[in-house]
């Protein structure tokens, strides 16, 4: 064998176009022309006049879209941060279940405590006392309630004496 067989096909490289290959593909039709058209006036290959009248726009019209183009340009020359960026909906699904989890892993342990106490033969804690200081209120009655329960009681007396002759205690 000779050394120029052994030696492997050169591959060269396709040619690049300024942009690269994938540049305004998604882009309609209409938003390629008033790009090319921006840039052309602000390259000086155009006024703005020309411009303006090329993608048939008044020139007004023309300065708010070039406007608008330099602000998204800048916008797309801000540096990026380094990195994964942090997701909030990712954030918060991972929160909720670990949230799920520790509330399975609390409950678990409450039973294993229950069971533990009852196989020694302890009883449940008595449940915390009330804050110092706060009197729990009796609920008043609602007038209307009282009016209802009494009448019920009356007919509740009515209806007895007849069915066996004694007055209920």
């Amino acid at each position: 064998m000779t050394p120029s067989e052994t030696i492997a096909p050169v591959r060269r490289r396709a040619k690049r176009s300024t942009g690269g290959v994938s540049l305004g593909r998604a882009s309609s039709v209409e938003a390629k022309r008033v790009a090319a058209a921006i840039l052309e006036a602000l390259a000086g290959e155009r006024t703005p006049i020309q411009a303006a009248q090329a993608i048939a726009v008044s020139l007004p019209r023309y300065y708010q879209l070039e406007a608008a183009g330099l602000r998204g340009l800048l916008a797309a020359c801000e540096p990026r941060p380094r990195g994964r960026q942090p997701n909030l909906d990712a954030e918060l699904i991972a929160l909720r279940r670990q949230n799920e989890r520790l509330q399975r892993d609390v409950s678990r342990q409450q039973s294993l405590v229950r069971l533990t106490q009852k196989a020694a033969g302890l009883a449940a804690p008595a449940p915390p006392p009330k804050a110092a200081g706060k009197k729990v209120r009796k609920r008043k009655p609602v007038a209307r309630a009282l009016a209802v329960a009494e009448r019920l009681r009356e007919e509740r007396l009515e209806v007895a004496p007849g069915e066996n002759g004694v007055p209920p205690a």
